[in-house]
């Protein structure tokens, strides 16, 4: 028991994978956040636990709440609204993180997901608040949940390699595509129900996937805000250290040169034997 502790501590705030931190540190404040309710019900403490989260973590559809609850824009894409909303929130991201990793870099990653949670936050704040349809009941509406942030990363990767298939049940092999516009059309059609906040936030968060890998194919990784500089170092003339090699024959360097052309030229553009090299090095 205590390795197994040990082995998801580090694989959450060791690994240096963003997919595993980040799926961690959900699980967490999830089951944080249902112990405390179960504190609450049955120590019969007067205070509605999931009213609190919702009133105080939750993004708030009315933008005069914003000033006081500015927080909520980051605080709301940590927490979830019950074990099957966490659930396939995480599986989604489980599922589409690992091939984004397979392709980009830790740092996109971490770009993606927050710069996703951030803007599918604003862009349903935006919409709520525009359209007059959705004017009566703002009052006590809030948004919760990871899944602007998630979509993000599906639409990111199902843009990057959109023919890239996976198994589903009853389905089979189905292109990620195909599962990407499935997810947006249920979101789309969703808008005009009691939930619209959150199939907005979907929306916008995939609208950000979409646009982020566009630009990068373009040549423009946003996601060298979080780059960090390098510091100045002392180089001494000792005897350079060979690199070590990936199952395969692939070495480090002709993996960092790849990943970079994919950043400038986009993953259509690499050649059949730097996509060999590349799912080669994934399956280490």
């Amino acid at each position: 028991m205590n390795n197994t502790f040990k082995d998801l501590k580090y694989k959450v705030f060791q690994s240096g994978n963003p997919l595993f931190f980040y799926i961690g540190i959900n699980v967490i404040l999830f089951l944080v956040t249902a112990i405390i309710g179960l504190i609450v019900f049955f120590g019969r403490i007067p205070i509605d636990a999931n009213l609190w989260i919702r009133e105080y973590i939750g993004l708030p559809a009315s933008i005069s709440k914003l000033p006081e609850r500015f927080y909520t824009l980051f605080t709301y894409m940590f927490f979830h609204d019950g074990i099957l909303h966490v659930l396939f929130n995480m599986l989604g991201l489980f599922w589409f993180g690992n091939i984004f990793m397979n392709f980009l870099k830790s740092r996109q990653f971490h770009f993606v997901y927050l710069a996703g949670g951030l803007f599918g936050g604003l862009f349903a704040l935006a919409a709520l608040n525009i359209f007059p349809v959705y004017a009566d009941g703002l009052a006590g509406v809030t948004i919760i949940g990871a899944s602007a942030a998630v979509m993000a990363i599906i639409f990111a990767t199902a843009t990057l390699v959109p023919n890239y298939s996976i198994m589903l049940l009853f389905f089979g092999e189905v292109k990620i595509k195909w599962i990407a516009i499935v997810y947006f059309i249920l979101d789309f059609i969703a808008i005009g129900s009691i939930n619209a906040g959150g199939s907005l936030a979907h929306i916008g968060g995939a609208f950000l996937g979409f646009t982020f890998i566009k630009s990068l194919q373009n040549g423009r990784d946003w996601s060298k805000v979080f780059e960090r500089k390098p510091k100045l170092k002392v180089v001494r003339n000792e005897k350079p250290v060979k690199k070590p090699e990936f199952k395969g024959g692939v070495s480090q360097q002709e993996i960092d040169a790849i990943l970079d052309k994919i950043s400038t030229s986009g993953y259509d553009k690499l050649t059949t034997v730097e996509k060999e090299k590349l799912f080669k090095a994934s399956k280490d």
